[in-house]
C-alpha cells in the first residue's frame, strides 16, 4: 500500500526551510567568493549594502504580495462558483487571449499576482490558461502602463513594444504548455497538496479565508525573503561595471540590460523609471528588454514561482522570455 497522496506529496515545512535556507546560502557563499575577487569597497561596506538593498526589494514586494493574497481569498472563497467562468470563452486559445487582459482589473504588481495565479488554479482555472495570466498582468497593468507613459511617453515606441510584447510572449507560453500532455505534471507536489486540501474544506467562508491567508503566507513569504536577499547580494557582489562596460556596446547593450534586469528585481511598477537613468547612454532595444525580462523572471519572481511551478519550467520560462525579448529589442532597434 502506498501512502495517501496528499500525505506523499506534501513536504514538512521545517523541510522546505531548511532546503530554501540552503540554496539561498550556497548562492550568498559564491557571490562572496566573487567579491573577495573583485576590486572595489570594503566587504563589510558592501555588506551592509546588500542588507540595505534587500531589505527595499522586500518592503516594496510585501504590501502587494499581501493585497495579492487578499484578492486570491476572494477569488477562492467569496466570488460564487461559475460567475468567472461564466464570463470566459469556451476555446482554450480564447481563454488564454482573454486571462492575459486580466490584469488590466488588477492594479498589482508581479509579487502580488503569484498568490492571485494561485487562486485561480485552486478555481478550477487550468496551468496553461493561469501562466497566460502570471506572464501578462506584471505588464498589462494599468499601474504600469500610467509609469511607464510617465517616463518613456511614446518616444521610440518603448510604450507601445512593452505592452504589445508582454502581451505576445504571455500567450506565446500559455499555447506552448498548452500542448504538455499533463498539464498537472507542471506543479510543485506541495501545490498539488494544497489544491486537494483547499477542495476538501468543508468549513464556512470565514474560517476557509482564514486558513487559505495562513496557506498561501507560508508558501510565498520564504520565497520572498530568499528572492530579495538573493537579489540584494547579487546587485552589491556582482561588478556593476562590467554590465555597463558590455552596455555600451549597441550589439550587446540588449544582453547587458537583460542581465541587469533579472539582478536589480525592480517592482513592475516603478521600474520604468529606473530604465529612465540608462535611456541616454543605451539602446531603445535594450531598454524594452529590461522593461520586458524584469517584471517576468528577475531573481525575485523566479523564487516566488518556485512556489508553484516546478524547476524545469522555470528554465523554460527564463529560455523563451530571454530569447523573445533579444529579439523584440532588436526589432525596435531596427525601427527606432
Amino acid at each position: 500500500m502506498t501512502a495517501p497522496k496528499t500525505a506523499r506529496l506534501a513536504p514538512s515545512p521545517a523541510t522546505r526551510t531548511v532546503v530554501l535556507l540552503g540554496i539561498g546560502a550556497v548562492v550568498i557563499a559564491a557571490l562572496l567568493g566573487v567579491a573577495v575577487l573583485t576590486p572595489g569597497p570594503a566587504l563589510p561596506l558592501r555588506a551592509q549594502d546588500g542588507v540595505t538593498l534587500g531589505l527595499s526589494v522586500l518592503i516594496e514586494s510585501l504590501p502587494f504580495v499581501l493585497l495579492g493574497v487578499a484578492l486570491s481569498i476572494v477569488v477562492q472563497v467569496w466570488v460564487p462558483p461559475g460567475v468567472i467562468e461564466r464570463w470566459m470563452p469556451r476555446r482554450a486559445w480564447a481563454r488564454r487571449a482573454v486571462l492575459s487582459l486580466l490584469g488590466m482589473l488588477i492594479p498589482v504588481c508581479e509579487c502580488g499576482n503569484l498568490p492571485f495565479a494561485r487562486g485561480l488554479m485552486i478555481r478550477g482555472f487550468s496551468v496553461p490558461e493561469t501562466m497566460t495570466f502570471l506572464i501578462a498582468a506584471p505588464i498589462v497593468n494599468p499601474i504600469v502602463i500610467i509609469t511607464t507613459h510617465q517616463a518613456f511617453g511614446f518616444d521610440d515606441g518603448i510604450l507601445v513594444a512593452r505592452l504589445v510584447g508582454g502581451y505576445i510572449v504571455a500567450n506565446l507560453i500559455g499555447w506552448l504548455y498548452s500542448r504538455h500532455p499533463d498539464p498537472d505534471a507542471l506543479l510543485t507536489d506541495r501545490f498539488l497538496a494544497t489544491c486537494e486540501l483547499a477542495a476538501e474544506d468543508p468549513g464556512g467562508r470565514g474560517r476557509r479565508s482564514l486558513a487559505q491567508f495562513v496557506v498561501e503566507l507560508r508558501a510565498v513569504m520564504p520565497a520572498l525573503v530568499l528572492g530579495s536577499a538573493i537579489a540584494g547580494a547579487v546587485q552589491v557582489l556582482v561588478p556593476r561595471d562590467a554590465l555597463l562596460a558590455i552596455g555600451s556596446n549597441p550589439a550587446l547593450s540588449i544582453l547587458a540590460m537583460i542581465a541587469l534586469a533579472m539582478i536589480v528585481s525592480i517592482c513592475s511598477n516603478v521600474d520604468s523609471f529606473f530604465a529612465l537613468s540608462f535611456a541616454s547612454t543605451f539602446t531603445p532595444g535594450s531598454i524594452v528588454a529590461f522593461l520586458l525580462v524584469g517584471p517576468l523572471v528577475d531573481v525575485k519572481m523566479l523564487a516566488l514561482m518556485r512556489t508553484t511551478l516546478r524547476s524545469r519550467v522555470l528554465v523554460g520560462l527564463v529560455v523563451i522570455v530571454v530569447l523573445f525579448a533579444i529579439a523584440l529589442g532588436g526589432v525596435v532597434n531596427l525601427l527606432a
